[in-house]
């Protein structure tokens, strides 16, 4: 069994700065965050991911990921991919985000998917090297975009170092959205967790509205074995608001903590 925590993607909060995202998510009651690469913790930044991660960690809140967009565009030059790498390690994470070429999809000739499947290789072997995990993106227009093309890549590309996170597909009613988490349950990081319409990012929802499908999504991702907690990382909130990103932690520990109420085997 996994032990889960409710965490934080920073770029929730993208609007803030680093100091008042660590304090959005004290507030809140986070257990770990994904700190972002775009704005708050910049590839090559090694003082300010030290920083960051001192201050959190003194108010108990631990770097779970480093949220990079290597990948996204194509291939990385081998310093960009090295700059990512020492910011993971200044940040005392072991994962890294890592994403598949966006319109790259499955559906294109197979030498563009050849190759991103050798450079997203590349990229594990070269975090492997330092002890490092890759979590891909699990996100529409990639190789990642449903879960049976996700695991196709995950074991073509047979790396133990690599394995993906999961979202919703908001377009998906909660029975699809649970076979497609089921799928990649093996290969399973993280949690990226939102509640959307079905017309995605523009539509962002309380979290208590996805009663549908987040309790059953948490007692699946609880349920492999795993040496580490598991995040369940709360990402774009309403109005990247830090007021509902508190009131959406309340809900996520509350679902969390009904998990582990729950009578285990062999109870009477």
């Amino acid at each position: 069994m996994a032990r889960l925590v409710a965490g934080l993607c920073s770029i929730t909060l993208r609007s803030l700065t680093a100091e008042e995202v660590i304090g959005a998510a004290q507030a809140a009651g986070v257990g770990g965050i994904e700190w972002g690469a775009d704005v708050h913790v910049r590839p090559g930044d090694l003082a300010t991911a030290a920083a960051v991660a001192r201050r959190g960690r003194d108010l108990g809140i631990e770097v779970c990921s480093y949220g990079s967009y290597l990948g996204v565009a194509g291939p990385d030059a081998p310093d960009e991919v090295e700059r990512v790498l020492d910011t993971a390690e200044a940040l005392g994470t072991t994962a890294v985000r890592a994403w598949t070429t966006l319109g790259v999809t499955p559906d294109v000739p197979a030498v563009e998917r050849d190759r991103v499947r050798d450079h997203t290789a590349a990229l594990a072997d070269a975090a492997a090297r330092r002890g490092l995990a890759v979590a891909l993106e699990f996100h529409p227009g990639t190789l990642t975009h449903t879960a049976v093309d996700t695991v196709a890549l995950l074991e073509d590309i047979g790396r133990p170092n690599l394995a993906t996170h999961w979202q919703p597909d908001p377009t998906l009613p909660p029975d699809r959205a649970l076979d497609e988490l089921r799928r990649v349950l093996p290969h399973l990081a993280e949690l990226h967790v939102f509640t959307w319409g079905p017309a995605g990012i523009d539509d962002r929802r309380p979290l208590a509205d996805g009663a549908a499908l987040w309790p059953a999504a948490l007692a699946l991702a609880a349920s492999t074995d795993r040496a580490g907690p598991r995040y369940a990382l709360c990402e774009y909130v309403r109005d990247d608001s830090p007021e509902q990103l508190a009131r959406d932690v309340t809900t996520l520990q509350r679902w969390i903590d009904d998990l582990d109420r729950r009578p285990g085997p062999g109870s009477s």
